[in-house]
């Protein structure tokens, strides 16, 4: 699988200005065992394991610095698949909020009353 432009941009953007800030993570970064084609198809392959579509930024950061930092993972097999990379929509204040079904009523169960506990006492109360 190709990558997106825009997927590899921020992706290696992210890993550079990481790489820049923290000593220990750009010793991993450097690693001539480790490439960004090879940590996207370890992304891809995360990704397809949780069987899930959207993930939040954050999310695929994670999984991109553990493929530098973890030594274990070796050079994952390429994945079929298509990346799409969405800004979140900006709120509009002047439109309303979709209306939310009025029919989501809850029914009400009835529960079978206890029966008092019996008063009588036995030897083991005296």
């Amino acid at each position: 699988m190709k990558a997106s432009e825009k997927f590899k941009t921020v992706i290696e953007n992210y890993l550079n200005e990481t790489a820049q800030s923290d000593t220990v993570f750009a010793q991993n970064f450097s690693k001539a065992s480790k490439n960004l084609e090879g940590c996207f198809n370890y992304i891809f392959g995360e990704v397809k394991k949780t069987g899930l579509c959207a993930f939040d930024d954050s999310e695929i950061f994670d999984m991109a610095v553990k493929y530098y930092a973890d030594d274990r993972i070796g050079q994952p097999q390429p994945v079929q698949c298509r990346v799409v990379v969405n800004q979140p929509e900006k709120a509009d204040l002047f439109t309303s909020a979709s209306e939310v079904p009025q029919n989501s009523i809850v029914p009400k169960t009835e529960f079978p009353a206890l029966k008092p506990a019996s008063k009588t006492l036995t030897l083991f109360d005296l």
